[in-house]
Order: structure tokens, then C-alpha cells, then sequence
């Protein structure tokens, strides 16, 4: 089945680089930007479908290289896809797997083809190449799915510009390999945090005229000041009328600054990951539970915020949950750190349709902190 995958920027912010729009999909249409919750698993971790739904989610992320080596991407497609398997009818991102394979430093091996890697489950050997990383993205059958490619180290430049000698192939081979009419291929700008590697990246990637394009190899050590110029070079290189997907960023910092600077796609697991660890986001930055002062504190996270957890439980409670490692403590976190990014993009999606978003993001920067 063929699906006409169409962007429109329904809004402009005169004063940033900020847009609105309208992505559509074969499981509904993204109103962008959007922050998209991560499934690694085919589960947002903590989180029902519905408790997505009803937060306002309208994009997860599930992981290729994970559901490849667990259940199995063929027993996925035998389940009727992703979408069935999970219970989720929203759209759907898979990514290539590809940063997972290369976070794999000690155990895999790279050539001209591919990757060969060991599982981090028992150590058993595998191989992904262009090839074998689209008919498993087919199998798992997302909406939007990514190109295979290396994401190298950010600051060594000569390594950085021998991998985009092979990610840039790889983009090519992906394309080439892809079958199903119904899913969106993303290519993948590598660069590291050099302007003129970027810049090559994002002129060769755009070459291929693909319904979107994502932004990789960052939030992977940089400083904040390199991810922000490495966004600046591409915000001319990249087309006005495609969706531009940051890569694994999600800080609330980090998605303000994107958004003003043209990014429409976000997804990081930060939210679920901090809420395990007792952590919740609050304007002022974060709110570490385990903290002695919340041990008989009567007040929600956040007075204002409108979630389940902070409509109904105080600090004092969710400290004990914390404390004691009760389940409930990561589920409640977890929807309250979601509904955070979530309002967050909403907001930023409302003051962008108000030309007011350069006021909104200063203000926001100003009193959010570490």
C-alpha cells in the first residue's frame, strides 16, 4: 500500500526559525513540534497506550536493534506489526539501530557493508547492514523509519569525515532496499559538530529528496554551544517543507532551543529514565525526590501543573514511593515528566501560531535550571 507522506507548515514565528506543522501519516497526522515519548521495547516504560493517549502523545519511538534481538522482528510481523503487537494507533518512529550497534565500542566491527556485533544479551554474534536493518524496520512496521548509518564521535574530525564516506552510501543502499510504499524513510545528517562535515551531510542527504530528515550524532557529548551551531548550519542546508528530527535530545532546554532554531521531531527516553531514578522536571529544573526536605511535604510536584500525579499526590508521598522502589513511584513520575515535554511542546506549538515564541523561550530559559 502506498501512503503520500506530506508536510505542511501551517505556521512561521517571525522572530526564530520556529514552525508550525502538519505531518501526515497511515496512523494520523503529527502536529509538529512534537516530543516523542520512547517505546525502546514496544513499551514507553511505566506508561499504558492509553495513559499516552490521554497525556497527548501523538508519536512514540521503538528501537530496531532491541526488538531485533527481543522477540524478533519476524515475530513482531506475525503479530500484525508494531501498532497491533503494542495496542499503540498512533504513529509510529523505529530507528535504524544503527546508534545502538555503534555504542557497542568493545565488541563490534565496521567495514565498507556493515556491522557485525555481539548481543549485549549473551553475547551471541549478528550483522546489520543497510540491507538487513530495512527488512527488519518493514517487519516491525512503523510509520517513519531511519536510514542505516555510524554515529561517530562528535570532536575527532578525521573519524568523522572517514564515516561519512560510509554513512552516506549506506543512506543510498537503505533507499534502495526499501519495499513497502507505507513507511516514511528519513536520512540521517552525520558531521559530528563541524560546520563544514555538517554541511557536506545535509547537502548530500537532502540530494535524495526523502519525506524527512533527521539530525543525528548529537546530545552525545557535545556542549550545548556546539549542538546549537551545528542546528544553525543546517537550518539553510535543510528543506523548509520537510520535518527535521533531532535525535535522541529531549532536555527541556534543549527542545526550546531546537524549536527555535526549525526542529520539528524530538524523542530522548530522559523523562521515563529521570522518573526511575526519583527525578522529576520542574521550572526551575529538576526535583530530586530522594531529597530528606520532601519527606513530609504536603505539596504536588508542581502546584500548577495539571497531570494525575500532581492533581492527587504530594512530594511526601511520592518520596516514600521512591524510597521504597514501589512500582507506582515510576509510573507516577513518568506521567508527570511526560505531561511536562508534552505541555511544553504545546505551548511552544501556541506561541508559535501567536508570533510570541521568542518571548516564550527567553522567559522559559531564564528560570529553567539544573
Amino acid at each position: 500500500m502506498d501512503f503520500e507522506f506530506k508536510f505542511e507548515v501551517t505556521a512561521v514565528d517571525p522572530h526564530t526559525q520556529a514552525r508550525n506543522g502538519r505531518f501526515h501519516t497511515p496512523h494520523g497526522i503529527i502536529e509538529t513540534p512534537v516530543f516523542a515519548p520512547v517505546g525502546t521495547q514496544a513499551t514507553v516504560k511505566a506508561i499504558r497506550p492509553s495513559d499516552l493517549h490521554e497525556l497527548g502523545a501523538t508519536l512514540i519511538l521503538s528501537n530496531t536493534y532491541h526488538l531485533y534481538l527481543r522477540p524478533g522482528d519476524e515475530l513482531v510481523k506475525e503479530m500484525g506489526g508494531l501498532h497491533n503487537f503494542m495496542q499503540w494507533d498512533g504513529p509510529i518512529l523505529t530507528d535504524s539501530g544503527g546508534f545502538q550497534v555503534f555504542s557497542l565500542s568493545d565488541t563490534r566491527k565496521i567495514d565498507a557493508d556493515g556491522v557485525t556485533f555481539q548481543s549485549h544479551h549473551d553475547g551471541s554474534r549478528h550483522r546489520f547492514t543497510p540491507e538487513s536493518s530495512i527488512a527488519i524496520q518493514e517487519n516491525l512496521g512503523a510509520d517513519i523509519i531511519m536510514a542505516f548509518d555510524e554515529c561517530p564521535p562528535p570532536n575527532d574530525y578525521d573519524y568523522v569525515k572517514q564515516s561519512l564516506t560510509r554513512t552516506h552510501p549506506w543512506l543510498e543502499r537503505s533507499l534502495a532496499a526499501k519495499t513497502r510504499g507505507d513507511q516514511a524513510l528519513f536520512g540521517i545528517v552525520q558531521g559530528g559538530v563541524f560546520a563544514d562535515l555538517r554541511a557536506e551531510s545535509g547537502r548530500f542527504v537532502t540530494s535524495l529528496d526523502l519525506p524527512g530528515y533527521a539530525i543525528g550524532g548529537l546530545a552525545v557529548g557535545e556542549t550545548k554551544p556546539q549542538m546549537h551551531a551545528v542546528l544553525d548550519v543546517l537550518h539553510p542546508i535543510l528543506p523548509q517543507n520537510k520535518p527535521r528530527y533531532l535525535m535522541g535530545v529531549g532536555a527541556p532546554e534543549d527542545l526550546v532551543n531546537g524549536v527555535m532554531r526549525g526542529v520539528d521531531i524530538f524523542d530522548c527516553v530522559l523523562p521515563t529514565r529521570l522518573a526511575r531514578h526519583g527525578s522529576a522536571f520542574v521550572l526551575g529544573g529538576r526535583m530530586n525526590l530522594r531529597n530528606a526536605q520532601f519527606s513530609n511535604d504536603p505539596a504536588p510536584i508542581d502546584p500548577h501543573c495539571t497531570c494525575y500525579t500532581c492533581r492527587h499526590f504530594s512530594r511526601a508521598y511520592l518520596r516514600h514511593l521512591v524510597k521504597a522502589n514501589e512500582i507506582l513511584g515510576h509510573i507516577l513520575l513518568s506521567t508527570h515528566n511526560l505531561h511536562f515535554l508534552i505541555n511544553l511542546m504545546q505551548q511552544m506549538r501556541e506561541a508559535i501560531r501567536q508570533g510570541t515564541l521568542a518571548q516564550f523561550g527567553a522567559d522559559f530559559l531564564q528560570h529553567y535550571g539544573e
